[in-house]
């Protein structure tokens, strides 16, 4: 059997790639330690000493707000030196390979690299050639993964419903781009959700997404009944080509959250979105700010999961 390349030869976290294949267990040891984080964050002094004397680099190879300043509060809450590098704008553009980059970091004395890149696998590629001290954590690669995004959506979801044993959950909306959506399917099939429901249009699925072990709507209506968690995905317009959908009015019509729609979900159904949200597209403004929504609590969980992470792959 193929050794998980995550894992170390003990079978703890070495990098974090992806939900894919993680053992139950490791998930749990990240929900739990991420757990104990929260509490730093609502502390006055808000550091721990975890990871002094270590250097992060945040290897962005494609833009991204909120992802990048949550690696970057997280790592400096661990104590670690954090060095950002907007890659779109140095060597990548100079003709230097992801290898020849990484290799140059290495020298520096890198301890964890924190990479997002346009293309589907580049965080593996690298995990593979670096040195045994030093870890890749992957911040969203193409469309294939996006972990501490799942990862803070399975604390969020455990946070306000303790138990993934009875829940059933829909994730609505741009599945075919999404990195997050597979993600967070993948972690919450191996905790043990009885039922993960995606609705969308055709065009907006990914050819046999069954076989995530998922069911598929495409009625919003028929696809929210009774659901315990609803989570929202940003329409991906940079990543579409051509047309996959009439207008955003009509999208908003058929696959639009609103408070109307909401209502066929339990009452105390919670909504979330990984953000950044479109207003009037996907979600109502009336719902993305109303009693249901954890959205920004997601938010703040999200640095207490990334802090989780570096230590447990750096510990």
């Amino acid at each position: 059997m193929q050794r998980n390349p995550q894992l170390n030869a003990q079978g703890e976290l070495q990098h974090l790639l992806s939900i894919e294949g993680l053992p139950r267990e490791i998930l749990g040891q990240i929900l739990d330690t991420a757990e104990s984080f929260v509490g730093v964050t609502e502390r006055e002094v808000k550091k721990v000493p975890l990871l002094r004397g270590k250097s992060v680099f945040n290897l962005f190879f494609e833009p991204s707000t909120r992802t990048r300043t949550t690696f970057e509060i997280a790592a400096k809450r661990l104590s670690a030196d954090v060095i950002n590098l907007n890659i779109a704008l140095s060597s990548q553009t100079k003709g230097e390979s992801l290898l020849d980059t990484v290799a140059n970091l290495s020298a520096m004395q890198a301890d964890i690299f924190v990479v997002r890149h346009a293309s589907s696998g580049a965080p593996f590629l690298i995990a593979r050639h670096v040195k045994p001290h030093e870890h890749v954590v992957n911040a969203g690669d193409g469309r294939h993964a996006h972990p501490t995004q799942g990862l803070l959506d399975l604390y969020t979801i455990r946070h306000y419903k303790k138990d993934f044993s009875r829940l059933t959950v829909a994730i609505i909306g741009d599945v075919l781009h999404s990195r997050v959506a597979r993600s967070l399917i993948q972690g919450l099939t191996t905790l043990g959700a009885p039922q993960v429901r995606v609705i969308a249009p055709q065009t907006l699925l990914p050819s046999g997404v069954e076989a995530l072990g998922v069911k598929v709507f495409h009625d919003m209506r028929a696809g929210l009944r009774d659901c315990d968690v609803v989570v929202m995905l940003r329409l991906q317009n940079e990543r579409m080509k051509g047309a996959m959908l009439p207008s955003a009015q009509e999208y908003f019509k058929n696959y639009g959250l609103t408070a109307e729609k909401l209502a066929l979900a339990r009452e105390d159904a919670i909504v979330m979105h990984p953000g950044p949200m479109n207003r009037g597209v996907e979600i109502d403004s009336s719902v993305a700010d109303g009693p249901h929504s954890v959205i920004l609590p997601q938010v703040t969980f999200g640095i207490a999961v990334r802090m989780a992470v570096m230590s447990i792959v750096a510990g």
